[in-house]
């Protein structure tokens, strides 16, 4: 009789911890891998990415994002409302201003797409360029992302080991 009311509490013990696990990594925080070198060279291929769910994000931040059934990862350049230009000369305009990008070495060129600059966000809408400019899969190639295609955004990466 005692086991069995052994087995019951453990059990129940497990359901809370199954169910706080699932509102903390299903609601609040997310867990994906940097499946490419788009964000290099900050974050490079292999990286474990934690990202936080419940915060609209804000020019400059990384995010996660999902496009397609494939999971992206990108820092939020433009947001609802701003016009967004890709020039000839490979450089990135905001509302008219070339942007000044001190942590960014690579020029960003524009790609064949049905992406047609300049590009007036809507409410809702960003637009994510990855860090690798001249390589990465971003808004230059699928447009605008929504925000409800916005997983969260990147609040800790843990770096990949090669031990």
């Amino acid at each position: 009789m005692k086991l069995k009311g052994e087995i019951h509490l453990f059990l129940i013990r497990l359901a809370f911890l199954l169910v706080f696990l699932w509102v903390l990594f299903g609601l609040l925080f997310g867990i994906t891998t940097m499946k490419n070198n788009d964000m290099s060279p900050r974050i490079s291929a292999g990286d474990l990415l934690f990202y936080y769910r419940l915060e609209k994000p804000k020019s400059g931040d990384v995010v996660v994002l999902q496009k397609a059934g494939e999971k992206y990862v990108g820092r939020v350049i433009a947001a609802g409302g701003d016009t967004v230009e890709i020039t000839e000369d490979e450089k990135v305009k905001i509302n008219g201003s070339k942007i000044v990008e001190n942590d960014i070495f690579y020029d960003t060129p524009q790609y064949e797409s049905d992406t047609v600059y300049p590009l007036t966000l809507n409410s809702g809408e960003y637009f994510i360029l990855g860090d690798q400019r001249e390589n990465a899969k971003d808004s230059r190639y699928f447009g605008a992302v929504k925000g409800k295609e916005i997983k969260g955004r990147v609040i800790t990466v843990l770096r990949r080991s090669d031990i």
